[in-house]
């Protein structure tokens, strides 16, 4: 079972956040962290972000993927109204930075989706748990939400715990020509809820 085992306060370009890290022990070099903007009104439902760990997104900005800028936009909304950003050490939809690389490798030179790279690894497509985001908005004091996603089981993992999610707040991404492929993929196989652009350019939604 994860628990509070550190806590300070971060300053950002969006505002002062108090960064909660949760892990089973208190010397646990991965931590999973909470990042509760300082706006965050407690009484009403709370904007959440649930954003799992990406390396190459998040940290080094790829075009690959959405999830930096996925990131950036849940942060950008938080800082208006207050709200948490929930963010969880499990990269690459639970399968691991080297394994994410290996799975680009088969994507770039035999043309596979992020869905077949990863079935021609002899990896799950995806591994992530979201009862972790549960236990620390539990710990919290949370009990109602206003989730940041376009995921529909993530949406679903919320099912029949003792966190209510009053609403679905979208995050829609522009696209690059890079990861056009990879949000066709997330909408037409994994049925993320926004819609790629058409073929003559407008962006669908």
């Amino acid at each position: 079972m994860i628990k509070r085992q550190a806590e300070a306060n971060i300053p950002n370009r969006w505002g002062n956040f108090r960064m909660i890290g949760y892990a089973e022990n208190e010397n646990d070099y991965a931590p999973h962290f909470a990042m509760v903007h300082e706006k965050t009104d407690f009484s009403k439902p709370v904007t959440v972000r649930v954003h799992s760990e990406c390396i190459t997104g998040d940290l080094f900005g790829s075009f690959r993927c959405d999830c930096g800028e996925q990131l950036e936009e849940s942060s950008r909304i938080i800082s208006k109204n207050g709200g948490i950003i929930l963010y969880l050490r499990q990269e690459g939809r639970g399968i691991g930075i080297l394994n994410k690389l290996r799975a680009y490798v088969l994507q770039d030179k035999h043309k596979l989706d992020t869905v077949e790279a990863n079935e021609k690894l002899g990896l799950h497509v995806d591994l992530r748990d979201y009862s972790i985001a549960i236990l620390m908005l539990e710990d919290l004091g949370i009990k109602e939400i206003n989730l940041l996603t376009n995921n529909p089981d993530k949406i679903a993992s919320f099912d029949g715990s003792s966190i209510k999610v009053v609403s679905r707040l979208p995050i829609i991404i522009p696209h690059h020509d890079i990861n056009l492929k990879y949000l066709k993929t997330k909408q037409e196989v994994l049925g993320h809820m926004f819609k790629y652009p058409s073929e003559n350019g407008n962006s669908e939604h």
